[in-house]
Protein backbone atom coordinates (compact mmCIF):
# COMPACT_ATOMS: atom_id res chain seq x y z
CA UNK A 1 0.00 0.00 0.00
CA UNK A 2 3.02 2.47 0.93
CA UNK A 3 4.54 1.94 -2.31
CA UNK A 4 0.98 2.95 -4.43
CA UNK A 5 0.64 6.05 -2.07
CA UNK A 6 4.24 7.34 -2.08
CA UNK A 7 4.79 8.39 -5.89
CA UNK A 8 1.41 9.95 -5.31
CA UNK A 9 2.55 11.95 -2.36
CA UNK A 10 5.54 13.13 -4.45
CA UNK A 11 4.12 14.20 -7.75
CA UNK A 12 1.68 16.46 -4.84
CA UNK A 13 4.68 17.84 -3.12
CA UNK A 14 6.61 18.74 -6.41
CA UNK A 15 3.30 20.02 -7.96
CA UNK A 16 2.74 22.28 -4.36
CA UNK A 17 6.64 23.12 -4.64
CA UNK A 18 6.39 24.52 -8.32
CA UNK A 19 3.45 26.51 -7.92
CA UNK A 20 4.28 28.32 -4.24
CA UNK A 21 4.01 31.44 -3.38
CA UNK A 22 8.22 33.26 -4.24
CA UNK A 23 9.07 36.36 -3.26
CA UNK A 24 11.24 38.89 -5.07
CA UNK A 25 13.55 40.84 -3.16
CA UNK A 26 15.53 42.70 -4.99
CA UNK A 27 18.20 45.45 -3.26
CA UNK A 28 19.55 47.94 -5.88
CA UNK A 29 22.03 50.65 -5.47
CA UNK A 30 21.17 53.83 -7.18
CA UNK A 31 23.79 57.22 -7.18
CA UNK A 32 21.87 60.24 -6.08
CA UNK A 33 22.49 61.80 -9.03
CA UNK A 34 19.87 58.93 -10.62
CA UNK A 35 17.06 58.34 -7.62
CA UNK A 36 14.13 60.16 -9.52
CA UNK A 37 14.85 58.88 -13.08
CA UNK A 38 15.34 54.74 -10.98
CA UNK A 39 12.04 55.98 -9.35
CA UNK A 40 9.87 56.42 -12.01
CA UNK A 41 11.00 53.93 -13.98
CA UNK A 42 10.03 51.35 -10.43
CA UNK A 43 6.73 52.77 -10.65
CA UNK A 44 6.13 52.74 -14.24
CA UNK A 45 7.41 48.42 -13.70
CA UNK A 46 5.24 48.00 -10.34
CA UNK A 47 2.42 49.69 -12.42
CA UNK A 48 2.19 47.24 -15.33
CA UNK A 49 3.76 43.84 -13.48
CA UNK A 50 0.44 44.74 -10.83
CA UNK A 51 -1.88 43.87 -14.02
CA UNK A 52 -0.24 40.82 -14.83
CA UNK A 53 -1.46 37.13 -13.66
CA UNK A 54 0.01 36.33 -10.46
CA UNK A 55 1.03 39.14 -9.02
CA UNK A 56 0.54 39.81 -5.27
CA UNK A 57 2.01 42.68 -4.33
CA UNK A 58 5.37 45.18 -4.20
CA UNK A 59 6.97 47.02 -1.78
CA UNK A 60 9.67 49.40 -2.10
CA UNK A 61 12.15 50.29 1.03
CA UNK A 62 14.44 52.71 0.76
CA UNK A 63 17.31 52.60 3.51
CA UNK A 64 17.47 55.27 6.43
CA UNK A 65 21.34 54.49 7.29
CA UNK A 66 23.59 57.00 4.80
CA UNK A 67 25.97 54.24 4.66
CA UNK A 68 23.80 51.03 3.67
CA UNK A 69 25.31 49.34 0.90
CA UNK A 70 22.33 49.35 -1.03
CA UNK A 71 19.91 52.23 -0.90
CA UNK A 72 16.52 50.54 -2.21
CA UNK A 73 15.42 47.18 -2.12
CA UNK A 74 12.13 46.24 -3.93
CA UNK A 75 10.03 43.11 -2.09
CA UNK A 76 7.33 41.68 -4.73
CA UNK A 77 5.04 38.81 -3.72
CA UNK A 78 4.32 36.32 -6.90
CA UNK A 79 1.68 32.94 -6.81
CA UNK A 80 4.37 31.21 -8.93
CA UNK A 81 7.56 31.59 -10.02
CA UNK A 82 6.45 31.16 -13.15
CA UNK A 83 3.78 33.80 -13.21
CA UNK A 84 6.82 35.65 -12.27
CA UNK A 85 9.17 34.74 -14.84
CA UNK A 86 6.29 35.42 -17.62
CA UNK A 87 5.48 38.70 -16.04
CA UNK A 88 9.04 39.94 -16.71
CA UNK A 89 9.27 38.65 -19.82
CA UNK A 90 6.02 40.48 -20.65
CA UNK A 91 7.16 43.94 -18.84
CA UNK A 92 10.71 43.43 -20.98
CA UNK A 93 8.94 43.46 -24.63
CA UNK A 94 6.81 46.70 -23.21
CA UNK A 95 8.83 48.90 -20.97
CA UNK A 96 12.16 50.12 -22.20
CA UNK A 97 15.07 49.56 -20.09
CA UNK A 98 16.55 51.32 -17.22
CA UNK A 99 19.77 52.24 -19.36
CA UNK A 100 22.17 53.79 -16.02
CA UNK A 101 25.04 51.87 -15.86
CA UNK A 102 26.06 53.19 -12.20
CA UNK A 103 22.32 51.32 -11.06
CA UNK A 104 23.21 48.13 -10.08
CA UNK A 105 20.46 45.53 -9.36
CA UNK A 106 20.82 42.22 -7.28
CA UNK A 107 17.30 40.48 -8.23
CA UNK A 108 16.60 36.97 -6.55
CA UNK A 109 13.35 35.14 -5.76
CA UNK A 110 13.37 33.09 -2.45
CA UNK A 111 10.54 30.87 -0.99
CA UNK A 112 9.22 31.13 2.60
CA UNK A 113 10.75 27.91 4.56
CA UNK A 114 10.05 28.65 7.90
CA UNK A 115 7.21 30.62 9.65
Amino acid sequence: MLNKVMPSLVLLLAATSASAEVTLINPFHVPESHQQAVLEHWEKARDFLAEQPGYISTTLHRSIQPNSQFHYINVAKWESESDFKSAISAMNKSLPPLNISEVEFYPALYEVIRN
